[in-house]
């Protein structure tokens, strides 16, 4: 894909929240953890949960050095807001959710993806947080690759799918060197 078009489509993914109790981004900019933590607070509520992702530095045996994530955001985001809605009906006492994916560089150590929902009860928001995380890297369209170090090849990595509690490695592509 090309990144242009993901880059261009950010500003879509940070202004194109059609719910008021929804703060959905898909961009290169990736808001910090307090800033989703600040949108989901309510004082009807007495449970935030979150969950953020990073770039860990080693899969398989190989180090790893980066992930860089391409996305079709427009899509990327109409999901993100489909799953928004199919939580809080899922997890009636949800109040508020934060759903946001980093584009680009992501190297070791930093956060792709935050999640935050608030609702009343803990069970409610920590359910609803797993719930998310499992659906976002299941349906929605975004897609990573894995750079190593070294000599390593970089692979592109479909996202895991979550089928009956087990996850599914759904396909990788190799790249050769030099392609």
């Amino acid at each position: 894909m090309d990144r242009t078009m993901a880059a261009s489509s950010t500003n879509f993914a940070s202004h194109n929240n059609e719910h008021p109790n929804f703060f959905i981004q898909v961009s290169e900019q990736l808001p910090i953890l307090e800033e989703c933590y600040n949108f989901v607070c309510d004082e009807s509520c007495g449970a935030v949960a979150t969950f953020v992702g990073t770039t860990r530095n080693n899969f398989d045996g190989k180090t790893v050095t980066k992930l860089c994530y391409e996305a079709y955001v427009p899509m990327a985001v109409k999901e993100l807001q489909r799953l928004c809605h199919e939580t809080r009906r899922t997890y009636s006492g949800v109040c508020k959710i934060a759903a946001v994916h980093v584009l680009g560089e992501c190297p070791v150590g930093r956060p792709s993806v935050i999640l935050a929902v608030s609702s009343p009860h803990r069970s409610q928001a920590l359910h609803a947080v797993e719930y998310l995380i499992n659906e976002l890297k299941a349906r929605v369209p975004i897609w990573k690759l894995e750079v190593y170090e070294g000599d390593e090849v970089s692979v592109w990595k479909e996202n895991v799918e979550w089928k009956e509690g087990k996850a599914t490695r759904v396909m990788t592509r190799h790249d050769a060197a030099g392609d």
